[in-house]
């Protein structure tokens, strides 16, 4: 009985970390150019989105990295009830955008996206590029400004206008740590062949 529970319990165990094998995200994420050289889609996906929405590749690696840590099925942890039970996910977010379910539905609706998936990196990339240029055009925040996007896409427009995020100290720092990725992404897609056209 006891084998049955200890197989069980490492069962739950690795299912709460919502991992799956083609999730892997490339070695190198501190590198733009390295996951850029690793994954040749990923440049292409950026540099669509960035035509299509004006959003910089660089705002919307940061974003990913961020979100997701560049694993395409990435998902929220699980609730637990009793410490051993569980009661279904934090969140509705999922994948490389770690876009909730609601948000995802209104951008395949307006975007005309019927059938994107969020663990496609084009579609992704595409999603983060539609919501922020959303918050260029309600809100007025740059496109280039990675740390108010950031901030506007984990707090929702609405929140970001009342000023929700002024409150979390938390989520300031980790703004902070958006703009300064960025930033970084930013002077590497300078010096590579695969950031060509992405500067």
């Amino acid at each position: 009985m006891s084998r049955i529970f200890g197989a069980l319990l490492a069962l739950l165990l690795v299912a709460s970390c919502g991992g799956g094998g083609y999730g892997t995200p490339p070695r190198d994420l501190d590198n733009a150019c390295a996951i850029l050289n690793e994954r040749p889609e990923y440049a292409r996906a950026f540099q669509v989105s960035e035509r299509r929405w004006g959003i910089p590749a660089h705002v919307q690696m940061a974003t990913i990295y961020q979100e997701s840590k560049f694993v395409s099925d990435a998902r929220t942890p699980y609730r637990w009830t009793l410490g051993v039970i569980p009661t279904g996910r934090i969140s509705s977010a999922y994948g490389y955008s770690q876009a909730l379910d609601g948000t995802w539905e209104e951008y395949m609706a307006e975007a005309g996206r019927w059938g994107a998936r969020r663990t496609d990196i084009r579609d992704s990339a595409d999603f983060i590029g539609w919501y922020m240029a959303k918050s260029t055009e309600r809100l007025g925040i740059s496109p280039h400004d990675a740390r108010n996007q950031y901030l506007a896409y984990h707090e929702g427009r609405t929140g970001f206008a009342r000023g929700n995020h002024n409150s979390k100290p938390w989520l300031m720092r980790v703004a902070a740590d958006v703009e300064a990725r960025a930033q970084r992404y930013r002077a590497q897609l300078g010096t590579c062949r695969a950031g060509r056209g992405l500067v």
